[in-house]
């Protein structure tokens, strides 16, 4: 039997402990991994999600799971919020904040509009079997872009003036 990806792991473990599991980023090196978590409380409101002493709680939790699955590695584990301009990464993310202004990035351009569209999430269908985002455009255009095609997706934040 495989044995379950880091990820599964540390998404189980979080969720065990009350929290949203939003992403994990690996970067560093084979010798030195770094793993770059965002965590958040469940169908939380901006001003109300995750606090410096959530992150720390997770982060004890995990140091203990990541020494046996990172035997001799000298990892570094960084547990944060999603931030405000947060990572929309499963079909949850997509549903829970339809009605909010978005930026998706392509691998490639999106037709003739660039590898960059803004605009507000109407949510998330499912076309011909395949998963598409619907985003409406400051036009008012309605384009459905298959997730596939999507390297990043993520809220924006707009400063109060």
């Amino acid at each position: 039997m495989a044995e379950r990806s880091l990820e599964k792991v540390l998404e189980e473990r979080v969720e065990a402990l009350g929290f949203e599991f939003v992403e994990l980023e690996r970067t560093g090196s084979r010798a030195r991994p770094i793993f770059r978590l965002r965590i958040d409380l469940p169908d939380s409101t901006p001003g109300h999600g995750v606090t410096v002493d959530d992150c720390a709680r997770v982060s004890r939790a995990l140091e203990a799971l990541l020494d046996e699955r990172e035997p001799g590695n000298r990892y570094v584990l960084e547990v944060s919020s999603p931030g405000v301009d947060r990572p929309l990464v499963r079909r949850r993310d997509y549903e829970r904040f339809a009605g909010q202004e978005i930026v998706l990035k392509g691998y490639a351009p999106f037709d003739d509009r660039g590898r960059r569209l803004e605009g507000e999430l109407v949510g998330l269908v499912d076309e011909d079997g395949e998963e598409r985002v619907q985003i409406r455009l400051a036009d008012g255009a309605v384009l459905a872009i298959p997730r596939e095609k999507i390297a990043r997706a993520q809220l924006v934040f707009r400063w109060n003036d």
